[in-house]
């Protein structure tokens, strides 16, 4: 399976081009930091910073942000991945970041979906299990980006 993967037409040419690789490697950097930059101002405000701007002005679009960075990392990180999915999937720190990144982008996609979201951006009160899933957040996609960095140490 892995032979097949690092045989893929993206694979060869990311291990063949520096500079693709040098390129893909910064989208993927873009991806974390659009992820990472709205993540935490919104959790920062969900727990209860910077109260004065209300939550239904700076909350829908600090979420948009966060998911094009989302997507841009997945499809990003699935490239940079097959230039060696064996190494890869063999590293401890790749697992654990892979583990918590299904945790951090299930948890938003709970905020997302749940009815304390949708009345915070109404209402702009925000409930106390929205302040949880917001703390949660903030450690999850910290835990994330520590994660990705401890992979080329291991």
């Amino acid at each position: 399976m892995w032979d097949a993967l690092q045989s893929w037409p993206g694979a060869v040419a990311l291990r063949g081009s520096p500079v693709l690789y040098l390129l893909v490697n910064a989208a993927h950097i873009l991806g974390i930091g659009l992820i990472v930059g709205p993540i935490l101002a919104l959790d920062a405000r969900l727990l209860g910073l910077v109260r004065h701007i209300p939550i239904g002005v700076v909350g829908p679009f600090l979420a948009a942000v966060a998911k094009l960075g989302v997507g841009l990392a997945i499809v990003t990180g699935l490239g940079l991945f097959s230039v060696q999915p064996a190494n890869y999937a063999g590293n401890p720190a790749f697992l654990l970041k892979l583990l918590i990144l299904v945790l951090a982008i299930a948890n938003a996609v709970s905020v997302d979906r749940g009815r304390a979201w949708k009345q915070a951006i109404e209402t702009n009160e925000i409930a106390a299990v929205l302040r949880w899933q917001a703390a949660a957040s903030s450690m999850l996609w910290i835990t994330v980006l520590v994660a990705g960095r401890w992979i080329g140490f291991v």
